[in-house]
């Protein structure tokens, strides 16, 4: 019983409502479209600055997820997110 109080506690807001999945915001939207975009154009300065943009957006996101996320799902979501994010830039 207990774990499952936990679980509930995990994915859910401070009303009680369960939030793991939302309506995407700006910064999602923004990654998506400067990605897809992206993948369409040629290899030189557009596309990279559109990967640049999209990295951008997806770290704002994950930023914002984790000051900002409605449950600690969403927050642990968010900061996974930001590591890849910058993990990628090293590798």
């Amino acid at each position: 019983m207990q774990v499952k109080k936990a679980i509930r506690k995990f994915v859910s807001d401070k009303n009680g409502k369960v939030v793991i999945v939302k309506s995407p915001n700006l910064p999602l939207v923004g990654w998506f479209m400067c990605l897809a975009v992206a993948q369409f154009m040629a290899h030189g300065y557009l596309r990279t600055g559109l990967l640049n943009l999209s990295a951008a957006f997806i770290f704002l996101w994950a930023y914002l997820e984790i000051t900002q996320g409605d449950s600690y799902f969403r927050r642990l979501l968010g900061l996974i997110v930001m590591v890849v994010v910058i993990t990628l830039f090293f590798v």
